[in-house]
């Protein structure tokens, strides 16, 4: 890459910060898309604890799920997520791994997440990060931090909950001069019937304006549903379509911000063990 065109990466990164975070690991311009099923009991799954750590304790049956995006079309901008969902009798387990960037610089992030029920009304998860950054000719920088995430089962149709990412703000590199942000966050999801589900997210990381996260999922059928949202902080907007077969998932997503244009994304969810049936369909 030659001066100008690492000149060029600089400031579309520094804009990228403003919008995604800064100092943090990335996560998927469609962050609010895979994590829509947070506040929900019916459309859990693995991603769901990009938003909230303890809807972990929600799956009943194990799985695997990889998502990726090139974020505005460019390939230096590509972010990647693999995660895996063990539920145990002793609460449930997650491991997640993230990479942005490409060669001359990327971000990476390991977590291990532990969710389980507290009765039926209370759930509470945890994640440890092992954050990392690494720069060209500038060496590499590490942090450990983590999440904590809680859920509320108002009733059997309405779930609330709270999460906080890196209270502590842990710090990079050995002289330990650059912090990573915080962020703190509430939701509260609304599930109309098994097919429609709301969603209503606002989240506050240090020094950035307050954001809100809204989105809404339907099922046309089974085997057939959307997902669209918007993020207020940039106004914007998310879709997706998912198509289920055999038991597994695939989700094309694409976000679209008034600047810097299109995201195009896919996700797979593949379940690792059969789903438990519920009431209804065991009746």
């Amino acid at each position: 890459m030659n001066s100008i065109a690492k000149l060029i990466f600089f400031f579309l990164t520094l804009s990228v910060n403003n919008i995604c975070g800064s100092q943090t690991v990335r996560s998927p311009i469609s962050s609010a898309y895979l994590g829509l099923g947070a506040y929900s009991n019916s459309h859990v799954d693995v991603f769901s604890i990009q938003s909230n750590q303890a809807a972990l304790a929600k799956m009943k049956s194990a799985g695997v799920g990889v998502y990726g995006e090139k974020r505005f079309l460019l390939k230096e901008l590509g972010f990647y997520n693999a995660t895996i969902a063990l539920p145990t009798h002793s609460g449930n387990f997650g491991l997640d791994a993230r990479y942005f960037g490409f060669a001359d610089y990327n971000e990476m992030q390991l977590s291990l997440t532990y969710a389980r029920s507290l009765g039926s009304r209370m759930d509470i998860g945890i994640q440890f990060n092992n954050y990392s950054i690494r720069v060209a000719g500038y060496g590499n920088a590490s942090a450990i931090n983590f999440d904590i995430g809680t859920l509320v089962h108002l009733t059997d149709k309405l779930n609330a909950g709270m999460h906080v990412y890196n209270p502590l703000r842990s710090k990079l590199g050995k002289n330990q001069e650059e912090k990573l942000a915080s962020s703190y966050s509430a939701g509260i999801g609304y599930e109309a019937s098994e097919k429609f589900f709301s969603s209503l997210e606002i989240v506050k990381e240090e020094d950035k304006p307050v954001n809100v996260n809204a989105g809404l999922q339907y099922k046309f059928f089974p085997w057939v549903m959307t997902r669209v949202g918007i993020a207020s902080a940039t106004s914007s907007m998310f879709f997706g379509l998912g198509i289920g077969w055999r038991s597994i998932r695939v989700d094309a997503t694409a976000s679209f911000h008034q600047q810097l244009g299109i995201t195009p994304g896919l996700m797979v969810l593949v379940p690792l063990s059969p789903k438990e049936k519920s009431k209804k369909e065991t009746d």
